[in-house]
């Protein structure tokens, strides 16, 4: 397991997620670095229930394969804050053949919280209404809204109850259904084969951040 200290610009985004668990871990560049700063969405519902025809489609855009790397896990840590929470994120991302990160889909869990985060990074050209349709197997789907768009793509993000993620861990297949720009329907299947075992196991990276200076301004 490896230990690395990170000093960036964004120390005080990192301080008020250790302290308060608003926010969520997204690429400093088009995803091609594992370098992470933090957008704040706060506890955003998933929609069930939702009505068919709020995300009805003009057709499907042809399946673009995408190649995905295993599930990781990668956990965070205040270094200067006496008791400090882990913040963990489990993820896996999907690449197309020209190397660039399509998507990501990340579980972010702060110790001690009873509930963690989902979060789907897609790059642009999304119809962002809709939201992401999620369905873990032939379960019951859920619509995911997007929460923040960013030059280089757009973060969706929901809580996630210990059901959900007990769902994740039993199932096989993790299907994301988007709405491109032209109003097509797009679909990606995520695989959910190892996620148990490496969300549950101890990270393969600790990033430990120093907050140093005022901080609080």
């Amino acid at each position: 397991m490896d230990i690395w200290i990170l000093c960036s610009s964004a120390r005080s985004s990192w301080y008020r997620f250790l302290a308060t668990g608003l926010g969520v871990f997204i690429a400093t560049t088009v995803m091609r670095v594992e370098a992470q700063q933090l957008v704040p969405f706060g506890d955003v519902p998933a929609t069930e229930n939702f009505s068919e025809a709020e995300i009805a489609t003009r057709g499907r855009r042809p399946d673009r394969p995408l190649t995905y790397a295993p599930w990781r896990k990668i956990c965070f840590k205040a270094t200067q804050e006496a008791g400090s929470k882990m913040v963990c994120r489990t993820t896996i991302n999907g690449r197309w053949d020209t190397g660039q990160i399509a998507l990501r889909v990340d579980l972010i869990e702060r110790e001690g919280d009873p509930v963690a985060r989902l979060q789907i990074f897609m790059v642009p050209g999304s119809f962002l209404q809709p939201g992401i349709k999620l369905t873990v197997d032939k379960g019951a789907p859920m619509q995911i809204p997007y929460v923040i768009c960013l030059t280089n793509g757009c973060v969706a993000g929901s809580v996630a109850n210990a059901s959900f993620i007990h769902d994740l861990e039993r199932g096989q297949m993790l299907t994301l259904e988007t709405v491109d720009s032209n109003v097509l329907g797009v679909t990606n299947s995520l695989p959910l084969k190892d996620f148990a075992e490496v969300r549950q196991a101890a990270p393969a990276q600790i990033f430990e951040q120093r907050l140093e200076g005022d901080w609080e301004h």
